[in-house]
């Protein structure tokens, strides 16, 4: 996506994500985890993360104020950034592990598509960038946009839950293609918290379900569907974390 301007991330000759090195900078690189993540996501967050200094994007404000990129998006990427900028996460186990840093960049759209902006780099080379689209969702932008979870909160939940569920399920089963909706999932009740949208989990008696469908969608390409199945869980492995 682009902006009115023909915008993308290097619009401004701006480079957003270098790590600062100013003397006296300093960050801790212990993460501090937003206080409305569930436990779970608390301790993956504080005990898993990373932080890293990120560039201030706020450097950037008057360079994109004089390119018509609207005030209220700029606030967003912002907003973003003084929350998830610098967080490096484990990696996800779909989409080559998702980011590898958190951080906002350029916002790129039009008034008439909406404005997103990056959510930070692919680990490995992809054919979609990882995006924060005009309602908030964390998503993949591919030959569509397509929104994965409601938030970044829901994004780093299903990571969390991803990492608790390895730990404890007794099996592993990868799923792929139309074997995914073949799977009975009346049983299951969807895991609220990872505020799913085109990917989801699944709780059952003694098992969790994630489903990826975001490269299904997003690239018109059903056999990238895929599912993992973890068994064998007790109420611990179901609820806790």
């Amino acid at each position: 996506m682009t902006n009115d301007l023909g915008c993308a991330c290097s619009c401004c000759g701006a480079r957003h994500s270098e790590l600062l090195s100013s003397p006296g900078d300093h960050v801790s690189p212990l993460p501090v985890a937003p206080v409305d993540l569930s436990h779970r996501a608390h301790r993956f967050v504080e005990v898993e993360g990373l932080r890293v200094h990120q560039s201030d994007i706020r450097r950037h404000r008057d360079v994109w104020i004089e390119r018509r990129i609207p005030v209220a998006e700029i606030d967003r990427a912002t907003a973003f950034q003084d929350r998830w900028g610098g967080l490096a996460l484990p990696p996800a186990p779909f989409y080559e592990g998702g980011p590898r840093v958190l951080s906002a960049d350029c916002p790129e759209g039009s008034s008439a598509e909406g404005w997103s902006f990056s959510a930070g780099d692919g680990r490995v080379s992809m054919a979609y960038g990882f995006m924060i689209g005009p309602d908030g969702a964390f998503g993949i932008d591919a030959d569509r946009w397509t929104p994965l979870h409601a938030s970044t909160e829901g994004w780093v939940e299903a990571l969390a839950l991803a990492a608790h569920a390895r730990r404890w399920a007794t099996t592993i089963t990868r799923v792929t293609g139309r074997a995914v909706e073949a799977l009975d999932l009346d049983s299951f009740e969807p895991v609220p918290e990872v505020q799913g949208v085109t990917d989801g989990w699944w709780r059952g008696e003694d098992t969790l379900i994630a489903v990826y469908r975001g490269e299904a969608m997003g690239l018109d390409a059903p056999q990238c569907l895929e599912a993992h199945v973890y068994g064998g869980l007790d109420e611990w492995g179901l609820h806790g974390g």
